[in-house]
């Protein structure tokens, strides 16, 4: 049988998702406990990879097993032996077709940024930022990242020449809360490092660095050289990975909702 999990998890600790050698990874945790109950080795598969000390709400993967466990006591199996700073908040059987990477047709990061710089409670979930950020122009300059756009100039130097750079993004809002600032990232895939290039190219338009057609030039210019920005790592969520269009609507009327 095949499984869909939701997990959440804090990064602080860890090298990353993906498991690799000498480092903590929050794959290679998850299949230790598999391991365990299994008496062998089980592979998950994730919707992608997030980078050493990010975080997530609602990271998915999945696994094969011929165990006899309940989707209840699968959760319990599971958060019974992950460390705290791991816990699955859903098992569901799926179709043995599902794919937790292949299948995903929406993300959803958030990236956040506090004024607070002398608070220590914050160090390891939101980036610092002294100066304060015109929010109305962030968000007039995040206005050009909406659509279907190819973000070479957004991303790292090592992604696979092959691999297309075209992504579309269906939302970028910039939104003030009490204590911080939080981007709001939806889109159909992300290339390695994009969010956080983005995040920080706005956070100098913020401070007047950079202009609008800065903005522009950027991203139109298709050249991994024109960026020089790429925001910390600990601001960063993966909020939820959506796998059918239904979803998508739904969460964006409850936004609504909320909003009012």
């Amino acid at each position: 049988m095949r499984y869909k999990v939701t997990v959440s998890y804090d990064g602080s600790a860890y090298y990353g998702w993906q498991k690799q050698p000498n480092v903590h990874s929050i794959q290679e945790t998850i299949e230790n406990v598999l391991e365990t109950i299994h008496q062998y080795p089980v592979e998950i598969t994730a919707s992608g990879r997030t980078d050493a000390y990010v975080h997530a709400l609602g990271q998915v993967f999945h696994f094969d097993s011929d165990k006899d466990i309940s989707q209840e006591r699968w959760k319990a199996a599971f958060n019974s032996q992950l460390p705290k700073q791991i816990r699955v908040q859903e098992v569901i059987e799926v179709h043995e077709d599902f794919h937790a990477r292949f299948d995903a047709l929406y993300k959803r990061y958030d990236y956040v940024v506090t004024n607070q710089v002398d608070n220590p409670f914050v160090e390891n979930y939101m980036v610092k930022e002294r100066k304060q950020l015109d929010i109305a122009y962030m968000q007039e300059c995040a206005n050009v990242f909406l659509g279907k756009h190819d973000f070479t100039s957004f991303t790292s130097n090592k992604i696979d020449p092959r691999k297309s750079r075209e992504k579309t993004i269906i939302r970028l809002d910039i939104v003030k809360e009490e204590d911080c600032i939080r981007m709001i990232f939806v889109g159909d895939g992300f290339l390695r490092y994009m969010v956080r290039m983005i995040a920080q190219t706005l956070i100098e338009a913020g401070k007047h660095k950079l202009t609008k057609e800065d903005v522009q030039r950027m991203l139109e210019g298709k050249n991994k050289h024109l960026c020089r920005y790429k925001g910390a790592p600990q601001g960063l969520y993966l909020v939820y990975v959506l796998y059918d269009e239904e979803d998508l609507y739904i969460l964006n009327e409850k936004e609504r909702r909320d909003e009012k």
